[in-house]
């Protein structure tokens, strides 16, 4: 959305609210809007890093802010005051919402080293007890896994990128399967017995 559809979408509710009585110090959404909106969308692009989440914000700040015009007085603080502060609120809303989405686990390396699943419950109790696995091993030997196993690395671009010979790194992966597998086994048979 650009901002010239972020000012139509501002103007339009401006138009189709109901008319109620104005600001005792007058706001006027579409002065404020282009008085603020830029330097606006500037502060919620900055505070997110997403264009599109900081157009959403500035839309939504003129949105509460036209919802409370009854509210705004200058003797408190200028529109722009008011406005970054309904602003920062709005910012501060969509960087926790946006923190409390999960992220979609899409690595496919991850769902090869697991054993399909039946329920999703078990997905990802499963994915959590590989990860655990995993942070149960030395640096060294769940660099080697991660590399060649989840990224597809070959042993001799992976000797080449961080200098260790190739079997050396065999070796690391030999030992950090079989750590992994004792580990999974030892996670089943507790499962199964409790």
């Amino acid at each position: 959305m650009s901002t010239v559809a972020i000012e139509g979408a501002v103007i339009a509710l401006a138009d189709r609210t109901h008319p109620a009585p104005p600001a005792p110090d007058g706001f006027d959404l579409a002065a404020a809007w282009h008085e603020h909106g830029r330097v606006l969308l500037g502060y919620a692009a900055n505070a997110l890093g997403d264009r599109q989440a900081a157009e959403d914000c500035v839309q939504e700040t003129f949105v509460r802010a036209w919802a409370a015009r009854d509210r705004f007085s200058e003797r408190r603080g200028s529109v722009r005051t008011w406005l970054f502060a309904i602003a920062r609120n709005v910012v501060v809303d969509a960087a926790r919402a946006r923190a409390r989405r999960a992220t979609p686990v899409t690595d496919e390396g991850v769902a090869r080293l697991l054993p399909p699943q039946p329920g999703a419950e078990d997905q990802v109790e499963a994915r959590v007890v590989l990860v655990e696995a995993l942070a149960g091993l030395s640096p060294e030997h769940r660099e080697v896994l991660v590399a060649v196993k989840l990224d597809g690395l070959t042993y001799a671009e992976l000797a080449e990128r961080n200098g260790v010979p190739v079997a050396t790194l065999r070796t690391r992966a030999y030992h950090a399967l079989r750590a992994m597998r004792a580990t999974l086994g030892e996670e089943e048979t507790d499962a199964h017995h409790a």
